[in-house]
């Protein structure tokens, strides 16, 4: 097994199958590496209920095969949650989650060597109180009856527990304010092959359809987590059709053409950023909440932007927040984290992302390019 591969893999455990999404390769492969030693924790969201979960780090292999099965709209930050830990860890990560990792990784505050990142393709995510509320209005079906959901040929599918699905198209759902969280519109990265293994459901066909996963090693790492898995006896692997493979890129085309709309939708042009982002921020109070969940901030709670955090300094626009512009102009990852926490609604991730995008578009450089990893480095910065 080798960095380029790619297979169809699913769970030898009947029970993870079952609850497992796609088969439950992600959570066998997870508890073997726990198993066999390879790493000494694993990162799992500890269900409450199907829209509630927190992240746990966990040396339990049962409790690893527990976490298996569908959170519909869970946040995750699991960047802040391993730095400076110094843990030989695996994790799963949806693409955000991946770049965080990574550049708390150039911060020293991760030890990528150490750190086993098992990336799933993301559609987009969805804000757990929004999804609630949008099951009710728009699907007329209750929270606690939803069994799974799908995106699917621009429509968002959720399964109930009687196994009838519901369909609605993304773009009727978003215009009416539900669906994915706005940043998730116009990221495209949507197969994260940062990660050591890139994992989904695209490109699988046929009576494999739903109780399969599609794997892409993307690293030696990510060859061993999943070589580790099969010798284990705690996964099946089989190589995919082209079919299958051309369905996956296809799938992968679509999504991120999809978001290039929706940035060039939402990034028009302006005549006075300046007063933009004064208007956007004016409500600012001053908590700090969109630093302590930022992903990618590793400066602690003494910094050069906590110095200039008050209200003294706000007759146009606090200069908390033009310290934080300059911080995350190369290191934004879009990941919305700031915008779901802000006390008064400010569109944060818009904000920074609307001062970002130039810049890393200016370096050919996005967040969480692993960069020991060639040809990274060389295209995307020096060309």
């Amino acid at each position: 097994m080798q960095k380029g591969e790619m297979f169809l893999g699913w769970s030898t455990k009947e029970d993870i199958r079952k609850r497992g999404g796609s088969g439950g390769l992600v959570t066998s492969v997870l508890a073997a590496a726990l198993d066999k030693k390879l790493v000494d924790s694993v990162v799992v969201l500890k269900k409450i209920n199907d829209f509630e979960a927190v992240p746990v780090i966990t040396s339990d292999v049962n409790e690893v095969l527990n976490s298996a099965g569908s959170l519909h709209s869970v946040p995750s930050n699991f960047a802040k949650l391993i730095a400076n830990k110094n843990l030989k860890v695996a994790l799963p990560a949806k693409g955000c989650d991946v770049r965080g990792i990574i550049e708390q990784g150039k911060r020293n505050t991760i030890k990528l060597d150490n750190t086993f990142i098992i990336g799933l393709n993301c559609g987009g995510s969805m804000h757990p109180t929004v999804t609630r509320e949008m099951l009710e209005v728009m699907y007329k079906i209750r929270p606690e009856d939803v069994h799974g959901e799908e995106i699917e040929k621009g429509k968002l599918i959720f399964e109930t527990k009687d196994g009838k699905e519901h369909a609605i198209t993304i773009d009727e759902l978003e215009e009416k304010g539900y669906g994915r969280r706005e940043s998730c519109r116009y990221c495209t990265i949507k197969i994260p092959n940062n990660a050591d293994l890139a994992c989904g459901n695209w490109g699988v066909t046929g009576e494999l359809a739903g109780k399969a996963t599609f794997v892409e090693v993307n690293s030696e790492k990510g060859a061993e987590l999943l070589q580790n898995a099969v010798d284990a006896g705690y996964v099946q692997i089989q190589k995919p059709d082209e079919k299958g493979i051309a369905a996956r890129a296809r799938i992968k085309g679509a999504m991120e053409g999809l978001s290039r709309k929706w940035k060039e939708k939402v990034f028009i042009p302006m005549d006075n950023r300046l007063e933009y982002f004064r208007k956007e921020l004016e409500n600012c109070i001053d908590c700090g909440a969109c630093k302590t969940v930022c992903p990618t901030c590793s400066c602690g709670d003494v910094s050069k932007c906590t110095e200039f955090h008050y209200r003294g300094d706000a007759y146009k626009m606090s200069m908390y927040h033009l310290v934080r512009f300059l911080h995350l102009a190369d290191s934004c990852i879009g990941c919305g984290q700031c915008t779901d926490v802000c006390p008064v609604d400010i569109p944060l991730t818009r904000l920074y992302r609307r001062f970002a995008n130039p810049v890393q578009e200016e370096l050919k450089y996005e967040p969480g390019m692993d960069l020991r990893r060639p040809p990274y480095f060389e295209v995307k910065l020096n060309d």
